[in-house]
C-alpha cells in the first residue's frame, strides 16, 4: 500500500483553472494552510477566510503559477502568509473594541513566531536555489553563517572586493527571486 507522501501528486498535475485540480491541491494542502493560518491569528473564523482566500487567489494567478519557480505547497503558503499579514494589519489598525496599548500588544499576534519562520526559511531555501552558485555561497557563508568576509575570500580563493560584490548582487538576485515568488517582504 503506498504511503501518503507516494499518493500525493507532483505539483504539475494540479490544474488550479479546473475545478478537480483546485479540489486535489485543497485536499492535500488545505488542512496544514489551516493550521499555520489558526496559530497565527488565534481565530478560527479567520483562518478559515484566509485558507479560503488563499484558493481564491490561487484560482485567479493559476496561469501565473510556475512549477519551476516554487512548489505549488511553498507558493500557497506564501499567499497564505501573506494573507495573515493582511489580516494582522487589518485586526492592528480596526481593533473590535478599544483597548489599551498594552493590551493590545500583549495580544497581538506574534510576528516573530516558529510558524512564520518556518515558512520564511522554506521561501528562502527556494529563492536561494535560484541564483548564481557563487552568489548563494557568498550570502550564505557571510550573512547565515556571520563569517568574516576576508575569511570567506581566503576560502573561496577570490579577493575581498570579489566576494563583496557577489554578496551585493546575491541580495538583488535573491530580491528577485522572492519577488518572482511572489513573496512580500
Amino acid at each position: 500500500m503506498p504511503t501518503s507522501r507516494q499518493r500525493r501528486r507532483s505539483t504539475t498535475e494540479y490544474d488550479l483553472s479546473r475545478d478537480d485540480g483546485l479540489r486535489a491541491a485543497y485536499a492535500e494542502h488545505g488542512a496544514e494552510l489551516y493550521r499555520f493560518a489558526l496559530r497565527q491569528l488565534d481565530d478560527e473564523g479567520a483562518a478559515t477566510d484566509v485558507v479560503q482566500e488563499t484558493f481564491v487567489r490561487a484560482w485567479r494567478a493559476a496561469d501565473r503559477f510556475d512549477p519551476s519557480l516554487a512548489s505549488l505547497r511553498v507558493w500557497l503558503f506564501a499567499i497564505a502568509r501573506n494573507l495573515v499579514v493582511d489580516e494582522s494589519r487589518r485586526r492592528a489598525a480596526r481593533p473590535v473594541t478599544p483597548q489599551p496599548h498594552e493590551l493590545l500588544t500583549e495580544l497581538g499576534p506574534a510576528t516573530d513566531s516558529a510558524d512564520d519562520r518556518a515558512v520564511m526559511s522554506w521561501l528562502v531555501e527556494e529563492a536561494l536555489s535560484r541564483i548564481r552558485p557563487e552568489a548563494r555561497s557568498a550570502l550564505v557563508e557571510t550573512y547565515l553563517r556571520g563569517r568574516p568576509y576576508d575569511e570567506v575570500a581566503a576560502e573561496q580563493g577570490v579577493p575581498v572586493g570579489t566576494l563583496r560584490s557577489r554578496v551585493f548582487y546575491g541580495l538583488k538576485a535573491l530580491r528577485l527571486a522572492m519577488d518572482e515568488m511572489g513573496v512580500e517582504l
